[in-house]
């Protein structure tokens, strides 16, 4: 049963959040001044961060104490009542709906469990939600679509299906260029948290305009447009996921329920006693421009940061190398290290000769981006077809959408029948 006073403790929430929140800021802006004089510029941003951090933490473990932390908790999820799944989930004020039935009750008891899928993947997510949450806000989708990654992937960037599926997302290499992404020896940008989430809310924006319901999407999302269109072909008249759940691919019987699942457990953790994992990589962190052909163990020796680390935070780049030849890469790194790399910039580049020896040639040394011209000539002139999209074109040619804008001065990815791109 739901705890008799939970309206007043969410109306006192409400009120005081704003109130807590604004002390304990003055409290560390007052610290912060106090330790001025002491420490560099970037020590102060990272206490900031930290702080910051710590104090938003606090806030979310008072409120979900307090708000989702039910009288009937500590019951193993085996073993509570239908009643309870379906009225827990009806407490979800969602824009996904989330129904419940026998398919979905079996999901809902196997993501409550302590040591499944969602303590790790929480732990990670406490890195990761804050980027995907921005970019569902971004592009005006429903949050709890963030739990998508965990269902495809576990929150692994670096996760690779029996099907080459690749990234947080899962990714094939098709859809992957189609939208944009750039997969080739030394990148594959559908392990790019960013690159990869930004092409999963537009894929996401585009399957919601076909289908017009979200649980029908988040099908087409597993399977695929083809095999959710074939499945409706064979029910007239059907509207979502559950008309057609008998003719959906045997996996995409089960992916809508653990989609239900995974924000069932991600909601109610704490009253199914799910605490996420901790995780080496939850710190704060900044990006840096790489203009040059760079090699993580170059950053490695001259910043003093692990290797490893540095692979973590940047899943994209294949073989430790960012190949910056043609045009500028991102690189994560750890808020500190960030903050000194351009003083340490001569350092780097100064040990080309160790770590890129075999790219290097001798009457031709590296230069950066800037410094390198454009192509002279373009490989060839593509007239654009009807039923025509840049992504088909990246394909066809092996690149990017992102080169062909930059190659062709375009602003969008509209392009109209009868118009000439270039391709180097």
């Amino acid at each position: 049963m739901i705890k008799k006073y939970i309206p007043q403790i969410i109306l006192a929430a409400l009120i005081s959040i704003p109130l807590a929140a604004n002390a304990q800021m003055a409290a560390i802006d007052q610290n912060y001044g106090n330790i001025k004089g002491q420490h560099t510029v970037s020590d102060y941003d990272s206490m900031l961060v930290i702080l910051k951090e710590r104090h938003n933490q606090e806030l979310y473990e008072n409120y979900t104490r307090e708000f989702i932390t039910l009288d009937d908790d500590n019951i193993p999820s085996s073993k509570v009542s239908d009643a309870v799944f379906e009225r827990r989930l009806k407490m979800m004020a969602t824009e996904v709906q989330l129904p419940f039935n026998n398919i979905v009750r079996g999901y809902l008891v196997r993501y409550s469990q302590p040591n499944y899928v969602m303590k790790r993947a929480m732990g990670v997510g406490k890195y990761y939600f804050p980027m995907i949450e921005e970019a569902l806000l971004r592009h005006n989708l429903p949050l709890e679509l963030k739990m998508v990654p965990i269902i495809e992937s576990a929150m692994n960037a670096k996760a690779r299906s029996s099907a080459a599926a690749m990234g947080l997302w899962q990714f094939m290499s098709y859809t992957g260029k189609a939208y944009g992404l750039e997969i080739n020896s030394f990148v594959d940008e559908r392990c790019d948290p960013v690159k990869a989430t930004d092409a999963a809310c537009r894929y996401l924006k585009d399957m919601f305009r076909v289908y017009k319901d979200w649980s029908l999407v988040i099908a087409s999302y597993n399977c695929g447009p083809g095999n959710v269109n074939k499945a409706m072909r064979k029910v007239p008249g059907a509207k979502n996921y559950w008309d057609i759940w008998a003719y959906l691919p045997r996996e995409t019987r089960g992916y809508v329920p653990a989609f239900i699942a995974a924000n069932y457990a991600y909601t109610f953790h704490k009253t199914v006693g799910i605490e996420p994992a901790k995780h080496h990589i939850n710190i704060a962190v900044d990006t840096v421009q790489i203009k040059r052909l760079t090699h993580f163990a170059q950053i490695e020796a001259t910043l003093d940061v692990p290797i490893d680390l540095i692979r973590e935070l940047n899943p994209q780049y294949i073989r430790d190398i960012v190949p910056a030849v043609t045009e500028t890469y991102t690189l994560v790194l750890p808020q500190k290290a960030a903050s000194i790399f351009h003083t340490k910039y001569s350092e780097i580049i100064a040990k080309d000769s160790v770590y890129l020896a075999k790219y290097l040639h001798k009457d031709q040394p590296l230069k950066s981006v800037s410094e390198r011209k454009s192509p002279n000539s373009p490989r060839t002139t593509y007239k654009v077809r009807s039923g025509d999209t840049l992504g088909h074109i990246a394909v066809k040619y092996n690149t990017s959408v992102q080169k062909i804008k930059q190659w062709n001065n375009l602003r969008s990815s509209r392009i109209s029948i009868g118009q000439r791109i270039k391709i180097y």
